[in-house]
């Protein structure tokens, strides 16, 4: 078979195919996808290639070292990029390590190539003994525009929507084409319509079919073309907002979405903190990688079954999951919208929660009522995996009977904090140095704002913080993940700076595997 490449690779689309694709839009009155009108493009030019090739491999046959040749016959050479030429000459062959076989001499038909000589009649085994010596016209019968989208689709689909984005007259979406001229008429009263049948259903995202379904379609044009019209009019009204995964069009009402969805929770708000990356030791970014903060600059990890987070306060306090370097491609995406709507599923007993992947900012929303569920502390550890359906994310917390232990507590004592250690019934797995509990919220809130009107430094606050700290180690220091889990109670803050600052400050003393205290 001729490879599709032979003509692929060079696939250019010119202004007869974007009019031959109008107007079979405009013939169908249907919207397609830009892999069908790749896949009718590719069946045309096929054809033309097939017609071409037909004239040029006529009575051609591919060059096989273990066969004869005549002087006048045609041959293609697979090895040159299928150049053709034919046989001017034969000779006996004078080679005793070959046995006895023939040279040829071939003239090619490109002028590129000059005239070469080539075995033939080989009796000892070669490389390309193997090949078909075959009918090259035969060939092109087994070229299927299937196959050739298959090897070279994404090149051709990635031209021809590049062409169509910028030398054509038609709309893209919900990842479909059709000229604007003939979308069907949507007016007020069907999008209030609309409005009505999301409210009754309690906003739950819902794909187009089911909302025209459920307010009386369109009229009779084909149901694809009424579901494009309508998300066309929803896609401009506000209203609406579409929450779909990639490939899959789903429509809520965007009052109906969370605040928390809508914008950013303020605990999770983070002003960029100026600080030298170069000041962090090879150790330092291994304990960043470790912590998994969504904020910090980390490649996220491919080809992924599962991913396992730590929260934070911030995290644990709002209800939301971070989207760090460890899980977030385990997460789907979206190509148009800022908000993605998925379930969420217990993995203990396969209860669903409604999850929102606000993916820019790089968090999941909707975890609370989980968190709440397990009673899970600050440090608690969340595994997280895909689940069987689309959309679907399984969240794995590795719970047990609760048992009272002893866990470092943030207190409020005067206007400073302060730690102490006290039992809590603890029933899931965490990390025992992010680990932190507090029990009077409302006097660490108040707290918090008053350290925040003051426009405190983290440097001031890790002043305040690590002595607490590094009173409840024996050693009288305090660890990295300790530091950064109180910090991040009062202002959100990676690991990064954080660490960065340890380094640049000479208050601060290193006494080695990711301890400090404040220097003497």
């Amino acid at each position: 078979m001729l490879p599709t490449q032979h003509w692929a690779r060079s696939f250019t689309v010119n202004a007869e195919d974007i009019e031959h694709i109008t107007n079979l839009l405009l013939e169908k009155e249907t919207p397609l996808s830009t892999y069908q009108l790749a896949h009718v493009l590719v069946e045309g030019r096929l054809a033309q290639e097939v017609a071409a090739l037909e004239e040029r491999y006529k009575d051609a046959r591919f060059y096989n070292p273990a066969e004869s040749y005549d002087v006048g016959q045609k041959l293609v050479f697979p090895a040159m990029d299928y150049a053709t030429a034919q046989v001017t000459a034969v000779r006996e062959g004078a080679n005793t390590d070959y046995g006895a076989f023939n040279v040829i001499a071939v003239q090619f038909e490109d002028n590129g190539h000059e005239a070469r000589e080539f075995a033939s009649a080989l009796t000892v085994e070669h490389k390309l003994s193997q090949a078909d010596g075959g009918s090259a016209q035969a060939s092109l019968d087994q070229l299927t525009p299937e196959e050739i989208i298959e090897q070279a689709g994404d090149v051709i689909v990635d031209t021809l929507a590049t062409h169509l984005r910028e030398k054509s007259d038609l709309i893209h979406l919900a990842g479909k084409w059709f000229p604007i001229d003939l979308i069907l008429d949507v007016n007020e009263g069907h999008l209030n319509l609309a409005e009505a049948v999301l409210d009754i259903y309690g906003g739950t995202p819902m794909p187009t079919s089911t909302i025209l379904n459920e307010m009386g379609g369109l009229g009779a044009s084909h149901i694809s073309l009424q579901e494009f019209s309508m998300n066309y009019a929803l896609n401009d009204d506000k209203r609406f907002d579409e929450v779909g995964p990639s490939g899959e069009v789903l429509w809520t009402l965007t009052r109906m979405e969370p605040d928390g969805v809508q914008r950013v929770p303020e605990l999770l708000q983070y002003k960029p903190i100026d600080h030298d990356r170069a000041m962090l030791s090879e150790e330092m970014l291994s304990l960043e990688a470790e912590i998994a903060d969504e904020l910090s600059p980390l490649d996220a990890a491919r080809n992924i079954n599962k991913g396992t987070v730590t929260l934070n306060y911030a995290h644990r306090r709002a209800g939301t999951l971070p989207l760090s370097w460890r899980g977030m491609n385990l997460f789907p995406t979206a190509k148009t919208t800022e908000r993605i709507w998925v379930t969420l599923i217990d993995a203990q007993d396969d209860e669903a929660f409604p999850g929102w992947v606000v993916r820019e900012e790089r968090y999941v929303y909707g975890l609370a009522p989980l968190y709440a569920k397990y009673a899970l502390p600050i440090g608690a550890h969340v595994v997280v995996r895909r689940g069987e359906e689309p959309g679907q994310i399984i969240i794995d917390l590795d719970t047990y009977k609760a048992r009272s232990e002893w866990i470092p507590l943030l207190q409020r004592k005067g206007e400073q904090f302060g730690f102490e250690t006290s039992k809590r019934a603890i029933g899931a797995d965490y990390d025992d140095l992010m680990i932190l509990g507090i029990d009077e919220l409302e006097a660490i809130d108040e707290l918090v704002a008053t350290t925040r009107k003051q426009r405190q430094t983290i440097t001031a606050m890790m002043k305040m913080l690590i002595p607490g700290i590094a009173q409840l180690n024996p050693q009288g220091t305090a660890h990295v993940k300790s530091i950064y889990s109180a910090l991040n109670v009062l202002r959100r803050c990676p690991p990064g700076p954080l660490m960065a600052t340890l380094v640049a400050n000479p208050d601060f003393e290193y006494v080695g595997d990711n301890y400090w205290k404040l220097a003497d």
